[in-house]
């Protein structure tokens, strides 16, 4: 049966800013330059399993890099709700099932968005977002691969396709200048958005940089000067090492093995909120006003204690925050809230125009169904609903609205 969001006319149905693609084998090596091929990414197999290899290691990120079989998307929901049935295991919960065409072409990905209701969607690597952290310590490998990848994503999928799918390229700024000539070549090809690891930038030492370090003054006036928001998507950002690891937890982040639970606590959003925090302090947004940040599958209860925590700081140093950090958080971030939080509070603390809806869709963690996230919007108004459902990441990436 047709739902009222499958009925709207396609101006009218809902864009999606967090969906996801399963990345082929060759994500990282058909078009990987040969001298770095035992320094980049490698797939291993040995008749019966397949592995990652990066930078020399095997890499536990994802464990199956096959992805067949796959999550079936949505089938945590009640786990991430904390909702499970008394008595049932919650290692029940998972179920998988053999990978779907639409999860790794477009035209089949097109035809299911259609049956889902959704006129575009903001599309995000499932593997890749655990590549830079892997080869941290080897900044031209690092480049070298992500730009192998971003040439696979313009084969495979394209970052404005049929202006519905629109893909982020994946940017480190370990090497500044190799990384604006990757901005000016993926926005020459059509890129909406791209995609930065919320994490300090690695240096090739065990020191890394901040975002908010000069040396990165021309890519975000680059991207500020094209328009083109920065997407930072939750994934591998070094944390367990600098965090975990010292409380006796797990030195990487591997998220498919048994929970590290102090390490869950301990870490949980802080990658997020430290790196708001270090474009916020070091002045990025002072000196470049028009760039625009999208903050995707990170939640939104790190905003409330990065707020305060700024606040503090700002009364205390007054000369290093031209206005209030609440009113700079409202000029430039947007966020995708996990649906289970309250997003009221989130609308009431930035601004209902800055909410985006996100799905994480066809993830486990995500929504089965990606349009019924408007099931939890019955504290807005039907304006408010619309917004967050559609306008607000369609003006961010323009499409129209």
């Amino acid at each position: 049966m047709a739902t009222e969001q499958d009925t709207k006319p396609a101006g009218q149905r809902p864009v999606d800013a967090d969906n996801h693609y399963y990345e082929s084998l060759d994500a990282f090596t058909r078009h990987l330059d040969k001298k770095f091929r035992f320094r980049g990414v490698r797939v291993v197999e040995d008749g019966r399993h397949t592995e990652m290899v990066i930078g020399g290691k095997v890499n536990n990120f994802i464990p199956n890099p096959t992805f067949d079989p796959v999550i079936v998307p949505g089938c945590l929901d009640l786990q991430f709700r904390g909702q499970i049935p008394e008595g049932v295991d919650p290692r029940t919960l998972t179920k998988v099932e053999p990978i779907h065409p639409e999860y790794r072409d477009r035209d089949a990905r097109l035809k299911t968005m259609d049956e889902q209701g959704l006129d575009a969607v903001l599309l995000f690597p499932t593997l890749g977002c655990g590549v830079e952290q892997a080869l941290r310590h080897d900044v031209p490998a690092t480049m070298a691969s992500l730009h192998a990848f971003n040439r696979w994503l313009e084969d495979d999928w394209g970052y404005f396709y049929q202006e519905r799918i629109l893909a982020a390229p994946m940017i480190s700024l370990a090497d500044p200048e190799a990384a604006l000539a990757e901005i000016d070549r993926t926005l020459e090809l059509g890129a909406r958005i791209v995609h930065i690891r919320p994490a300090p930038v690695p240096t090739g030492t065990d020191k890394g940089r901040s975002l908010g370090d000069r040396a990165h003054d021309p890519i975000w006036a680059r991207l500020a000067e094209a328009g083109i928001p920065v997407a930072f998507h939750l994934g591998d950002s070094g944390y367990n090492a600098l965090l975990g690891a010292p409380w006796g937890g797990a030195d990487e982040f591997a998220p498919f093995r048994a929970p590290d639970m102090l390490g869950s606590v301990i870490i949980g959003d802080r990658a997020i909120h430290d790196t708001v925090a270090s474009l916020i302090v070091d002045g990025v947004f002072t000196r470049h006003p028009a760039l625009r940040i999208a903050s995707i599958e990170n939640g939104s209860d790190w905003l409330y204690p990065l707020i305060k925590g700024l606040r503090k700081l700002a009364n205390r140093v007054p000369s290093r925050f031209p206005q209030d950090p609440l009113d700079t958080i409202r000029e430039h971030l947007w966020v995708t809230p996990y649906y289970e939080e309250d997003l009221r509070k989130l609308a009431d603390t930035i601004g209902v125009e800055r909410v985006l809806f996100g799905s994480d869709w066809p993830h486990g963690e995500g929504l089965a169904e990606p349009a019924s996230f408007t099931d939890e919007l019955t504290d807005f108004t039907p304006d408010e609903v619309e917004k967050i459902m559609r306008t607000n990441t369609a003006e961010l990436v323009g499409l129209p609205a």
